[in-house]
């Protein structure tokens, strides 16, 4: 690990505790948790089922997995679940959350950018805020690509910050040089998205105030692509 990813996974092992105070991330209110796990419907649906996998039952990695709140949502539709993500209080925190709920899945603590899995493949790979995060976003995208199995399909529920990170809390030195940082805007992720994968479509989130527990004035959008 180097010296900003040890600073990235420190920034985040420290906003753990406090992470699911956010209405979008600990899901909390029934509203918004009704909300996410029908667009998780609409996203990871039968539709997207390789022949080889029931439709019920996919193999979903969830890339930045954070406390494992959307990690649950995917396990209780039934599908087999792995998280990664960096940092480590971040994993202990979704471990917990679906061994309270009495629900199978696999968390690891890893780089999002090359997600420890070995040669696994996955029906469906999910991603929420967190390509502004990568140093190389366009790397891990084809990574992520290539991880697919043939008809699987990448879910990156992104948007373009009006601040990004932490609210009151820097993020880590650097961090304005990333790429993307302050999120991306929806063309712009399609552009780099489109060489990848066969078919790809955007839907607008910055409407549904369910979502995020209220409304935004950000551009907020799901990439939703068929490899």
């Amino acid at each position: 690990m180097n010296d900003r990813t040890a600073e990235i996974s420190a920034y985040w092992d420290a906003a753990a505790a406090a992470f699911d105070d956010e209405p979008d991330h600990g899901l909390r209110a029934e509203r918004t948790r009704a909300a996410w796990a029908a667009r998780l419907r609409s996203w990871v649906g039968a539709e997207t089922a390789s022949p080889r996998v029931p439709a019920d039952a996919l193999e979903v990695l969830d890339i930045g997995c954070g406390t494992g709140s959307l990690s649950l949502l995917l396990a209780e539709a039934g599908h087999r679940v792995t998280g990664v993500d960096l940092a480590p209080r971040m994993v202990e925190q979704a471990r917990a959350k679906l061994r309270d709920a009495g629900l199978p899945a696999r968390f690891l603590v890893g780089d999002a950018s090359r997600p420890p899995t070995g040669a696994d493949r996955f029906d469906v790979l999910l991603c929420r805020h967190l390509v502004w995060t990568l140093p190389d976003p366009h790397a891990a995208l084809r990574e992520w690509a290539g991880m697919l199995r043939p008809g699987g399909r990448l879910v990156l529920v992104e948007g373009r910050w009006r601040e990004a990170g932490q609210t009151g809390t820097p993020y880590v030195a650097g961090a304005a040089s990333l790429p993307w940082s302050g999120g991306v805007t929806a063309e712009e992720l399609a552009a780099a998205v489109r060489p990848s994968v066969a078919s790809l479509r955007i839907e607008p989130l910055s409407g549904e105030a369910d979502l995020w527990g209220g409304p935004v004035d950000d551009e907020r959008y799901a990439l939703v692509a068929e490899v």
